[in-house]
């Protein structure tokens, strides 16, 4: 498990340290409080350490707040952490470059206790969502996304197939079965339904299935085997091959990573 982390980053000592002080009695040793005196400094500690949190000044040399900002989300190798802006000018300038750049929040200084805290909170809580939505995203497969966003555009048997699919994703699912369930020739329903969702009918069953694998590894506790059942395999070594070959890793190693992504933010 990581240790998470907020970044200071200000100019001002007095400043920079009288926020650590305050945090580091809110974070009562759940968080690791760093600081950085300019913009430099900062990026150099954001390339090296992930960061949950970033709190900076705006008014800065060299490298300005939103500068910082900007320059972070250049960087796709490094973590997208939270930002709150703080500043000691109320610019409606800068306020509209934060609402720009997706910042979670902009105080005035001087920043009082509650609203710090308050936002830090909110900032924190955002970004734990952010990062559980991307993990989903990550874990989804293209094609079916593909098929999901044009499935207005597919013929009425193609999408009667899909459901089809959907109701029995526990059985053993024939081309023969749902070709006579849609009422068409086996032969023609394969030529259409590659035609439409440009990939065959047994690989389309087989990603559905792996999906709706992948689905309950991260979001149930039931044994793998039950998994395997669930999806219409009949024995766990074929469910873990086939896992295996699609995704390089067993269905245990892939549900790790959820487990790792989860103690990430608790």
């Amino acid at each position: 498990m990581r240790n998470r982390t907020i970044l200071i980053v200000d100019d001002e000592l007095r400043s920079r340290e009288g926020m650590k002080k305050l945090l580091g009695v809110w974070a009562a040793g759940q968080y690791e409080i760093l600081t950085a005196g300019n913009g430099v400094a900062a990026l150099e500690i954001l390339e090296s350490v992930p960061v949950d949190l970033v709190i900076t000044d705006i008014r800065m040399p060299e490298i300005n707040g939103l500068t910082l900002v900007s320059r972070m989300k250049e960087n796709r190798m490094m973590r997208q952490p939270s930002v709150i802006l703080i500043s000691g000018h109320a610019e409606f300038e800068y306020a509209q470059q934060a609402i720009h750049l997706s910042v979670a929040d902009y105080l005035l200084k001087p920043v009082s206790r509650e609203k710090l805290y308050a936002a830090v909170e909110e900032a924190l809580k955002a970004g734990e969502e952010r990062d559980r939505i991307g993990f989903m995203q990550k874990m989804a497969d293209p094609q079916l996304m593909a098929v999901k966003d044009q499935e207005a555009a597919l013929s009425d048997p193609v999408r009667q197939a899909i459901e089809y699919v959907e109701m029995h994703i526990e059985e053993a699912i024939s081309l023969k079965d749902v070709a006579e369930h849609v009422h068409l020739n086996g032969s023609y329903f394969s030529v259409l339904f590659k035609d439409q969702i440009q990939m065959n009918f047994t690989e389309y069953v087989a990603r559905r299935k792996l999906q709706k694998a992948k689905e309950l590894l991260l979001k149930t506790n039931l044994p793998i085997a039950e998994i395997a059942d669930r999806i219409g395999y009949q024995t766990v070594k074929y469910f873990n091959k086939l896992f295996k070959d699609n995704e390089g890793m067993s269905p245990g190693q892939y549900r790790s990573m959820r487990n790792e992504m989860e103690a990430s933010v608790q």
